[in-house]
């Protein structure tokens, strides 16, 4: 955890997926570093007791608040961002944690998306850009998305997205995977200038995800110090890159195929309504 208590001083900070493991290690650091922490969590339950726990662990109640939104459902997703922004002015760091495996069948959410890859790329990226004014409004304003080095491998299925014809969690989980770097390596090109957004696998952590990389796991709240030290204001970082740990590293090569780049945009558009369906 950060020594400097004065690390993350005056940011506010919203962490997504902060109600367990890597995210909710992050958001303890910040919140010890200074900094003000929107924790998010999908139930009200689940966000209280974890900010009950950050407390107990020392982050100070007065630095925390709550944000409560199922990524499994977009209008909650919605929903988070419009009271976001009309309480924030300024939003200086988003930290897009929250993330799941995807369960052992193939499941659809009410909006007809495959689950894993709407709570993985599509609810992040809907927040992302909703939010998109109080996290341009900051002078130096950072975005972590945590990603994962089995994108690299992984490919979208423009033709099945849904992984109708052949379904398995490794790779609905790679797509999602794909899809978030693709998304965030773009948006660093629309950023203004001192503001900067990166993906970052940060290694294997002992979360529920870690059966996927068939190995054996570190401590989430060791994991969490390397995107702790990205997400610092004093951590120089390549606008638009994907690391490996503190190492930047080449992302998968679809990341930066700009036809792949357009078709995921535009997808990502339609799928969240942010543009109308087609008739």
């Amino acid at each position: 955890m950060p020594s400097d208590p004065q690390l993350f001083a005056d940011r506010t900070a919203l962490v997504t997926g902060a109600t367990e493991g890597i995210g909710h290690q992050t958001a303890l650091g910040l919140a010890l570093g200074g900094a003000r922490v929107i924790v998010h969590g999908p139930s009200a339950e689940s966000t209280g007791a974890a900010v009950e726990r950050l407390v107990a662990a020392g982050a100070p109640a007065s630095a925390l608040e709550q944000a409560v939104a199922d990524f499994a459902h977009l209008d909650q997703v919605r929903e988070l961002a419009v009271r976001l922004a009309d309480h924030h002015e300024t939003l200086d760091l988003l930290v897009l944690n929250a993330a799941i495996t995807g369960p052992e069948r193939r499941t659809l959410t009410d909006a007809g998306n495959e689950l894993c890859f709407q709570v993985n790329h599509l609810a992040p990226y809907l927040l992302t850009r909703l939010l998109e004014r109080p996290l341009n409004r900051g002078a130096d304003s950072r975005l972590v998305a945590l990603s994962s080095s089995l994108h690299r491998t992984a490919n979208i299925d423009w033709t099945d997205l849904t992984r109708a014809k052949r379904y398995s969690r490794i790779a609905a989980y790679g797509q999602s995977k794909l899809a978030l770097t693709t998304f965030v390596t773009e948006l660093a090109r629309w950023l203004p200038e001192g503001h900067t957004a990166l993906t970052v696998h940060p290694g294997v952590a002992e979360t529920a995800i870690r059966p996927l990389y068939g190995t054996s796991g570190r401590p989430a709240a060791e994991v969490a110090e390397t995107v702790l030290r990205l997400c610092s204001p004093a951590t120089p970082v390549v606008n638009g890159g994907y690391y490996d740990g503190l190492t930047p590293s080449p992302a998968g090569a679809q990341v930066a195929d700009k036809r792949s780049v357009d078709r995921l945009l535009k997808l990502s558009e339609r799928l969240t309504q942010r543009v109308p369906q087609a008739a």
